[in-house]
């Protein structure tokens, strides 16, 4: 089964995060208190442990957050992971899929340190489709993303921009 096993947050854009004990997230927001929250596709980041453990073996001092990640979990198959697939956390929260991977920043100190960074490869951006509290060690569902006509097609195309 795979788990949450850590929430991180930032009060400003471009710091890295801070490992928090529980977190709020609210629809269509992301996680209360954090600089990503608003109303955008990037409400929410995750990224594997089992990879940042990779990037651990270069900097072993490396803290949970680094790479400004909300949510680090363990044992998600990211291979099942597409635009639009549902996330399901814990008890009641359910995320969207609405980006894979971004442009790592300038000033991207992991990067700078190693060569590599795994957030514009590996980092999965999500929206809150329904909000709730979440603690680490709760569960993570893969659900199916809901059939895709052309109407959601040509919305996506219009509203959206993911390259960024």
């Amino acid at each position: 089964m795979a788990t949450i096993e850590a929430i991180c947050i930032s009060r400003k854009k471009g710091r890295v995060k801070k490992p928090v004990p529980r977190a709020e997230f609210r629809t269509n927001h992301g996680i209360v208190g954090d600089a990503h929250a608003g109303d955008w596709h990037r409400q929410i980041s995750l990224l594997p442990l089992e990879s940042i453990n990779l990037m651990r073996e270069k900097i072993p001092n490396l803290a949970d957050g680094a790479f400004a990640e909300n949510l680090i979990t363990r044992g998600l198959d990211y291979s099942r992971i597409a635009i639009g697939t549902r996330l399901h956390l814990g008890g009641h929260i359910l995320l969207e899929v609405t980006q894979i991977g971004k442009e790592c920043h300038t000033a991207c100190a992991i990067r700078s340190l190693t060569g590599d960074c795994i957030m514009p490869r590996e980092g999965v951006f999500c929206r809150v489709l329904r909000g709730g509290i979440l603690e680490p060690g709760e569960p993570v569902r893969v659900l199916p993303a809901p059939e895709v006509t052309e109407k959601t097609l040509k919305k996506t195309e219009e509203t959206t921009n993911y390259t960024n």
